[in-house]
C-alpha cells in the first residue's frame, strides 16, 4: 500500500536559488512510525507520482556524508513511461568521497526491509544506487549500493563520517535498465537482494537502534530511483531463519 504523505509548504523555499540542492522536510513533524507498527498494514511506501515535477521530493530530507557540495535531489518525469515520474540525483559534482543522501522523514526502525527501483544513467567517477538504514546522522549509517562501473552489490557501514566495507557479491548492473535492490535488517542480521535473488547474507553489530531510511548516491552518479518501500521484515526472510539461511 502506496504512502501518500501529506501537501508540504516547504518547497516554496524555492524562490531561493539553493532550492534544488536540499529535499524539503515537513513543517511540522509528526512522530516517527515505527516499523513495529505496520505489521497488519504490509510496507509503506512512495512512488513519486504525485509529487511535483522539477522540485525536491515532500517528506524528505536531503544530506551530505561529506564536506562537499550538496546534491540535488529533484523529482522528474521518466519519458519511457507516460506520465511515470522518478526521484533523481542530478548533481555530477566529481568528488570521489562524496556521499548525497535523500532522508525519509517520518519513520524510524531498526528491523526493517527497505526496497527501491533504480536506474544508473551517467557517472564517470561513479556510478552507484544505494539504500540507507540505521540512519543516526550523515556521518553514521548502514547503506547497501549497486555499482554499475564496478559491477558490484557491497554493504557498508558509515561510522564517523568513514565507510566500511562489510560484505558484498560480483553482480552485472547495467545502465540504462531497472533494477531492484532490497535489504532486510533484524538484529545484527542482514540479507541483500539485488533483481530478486538472495545476493549475501552478513552479521554487523554497529547501529543496534531504530533509525531513519533513505536513498543515496556516491560522487558523480546520476541516478534515478522510483518506488521506495519499508516496512516489517517479511517472516521468511533469512534474516528470521534459524540457521541464518544466506550465503
Amino acid at each position: 500500500m502506496l504512502e501518500r504523505s501529506p501537501p508540504s509548504k516547504c518547497w516554496l523555499l524555492g524562490l531561493v536559488p539553493a532550492w534544488a540542492l536540499a529535499c524539503c522536510s515537513h513543517e511540522r513533524a509528526s512522530p516517527p512510525v515505527r516499523a513495529a507498527q505496520e505489521h497488519s498494514a504490509g510496507p509503506a511506501g512512495t512512488d513519486f507520482q504525485d509529487m511535483q515535477v522539477g522540485q525536491p521530493p515532500r517528506g524528505f530530507a536531503s544530506a551530505m556524508s561529506a564536506n562537499a557540495a550538496p546534491g540535488t535531489w529533484i523529482v522528474q518525469a521518466d519519458p519511457g513511461s507516460a506520465g511515470a515520474r522518478v526521484l533523481a540525483q542530478t548533481s555530477t559534482d566529481d568528488t570521489d568521497d562524496r556521499y548525497p543522501l535523500c532522508v525519509r522523514e517520518g519513520f524510524e526502525a531498526g528491523d526493517v526491509t527497505v526496497s527501491a527501483r533504480f536506474q544508473t544513467r551517467a557517472g564517470e567517477v561513479d556510478r552507484a544506487a544505494g539504500l540507507v538504514l540505521r540512519y543516526r546522522d550523515r556521518e553514521n549509517y548502514y547503506v547497501v549500493r549497486a555499482n554499475a562501473l564496478e559491477d558490484n552489490v557491497r554493504l557498508y557501514k558509515v561510522v564517523g563520517g568513514k565507510r566500511k566495507q562489510f560484505a558484498g557479491e560480483l553482480k552485472t548492473v547495467s545502465t540504462d535498465e531497472w533494477h531492484t535492490l532490497r535489504i532486510d535488517a533484524s538484529g545484527p542480521r542482514f540479507a541483500v537482494f539485488f533483481d530478486g535473488e538472495l545476493l549475501f547474507s552478513a552479521e554487523d553489530d554497529t547501529f543496534a537502534t531504530a533509525g531513519k531510511i533513505g536513498l543515496w548516491t556516491k560522487a558523480d552518479s546520476v541516478t534515478w530511483f522510483d518506488d521506495l518501500r519499508y516496512g516489517p521484515v517479511l517472516p521468511d526472510s533469512p534474516t528470521l531463519a534459524p540457521s541464518g539461511g544466506g550465503r
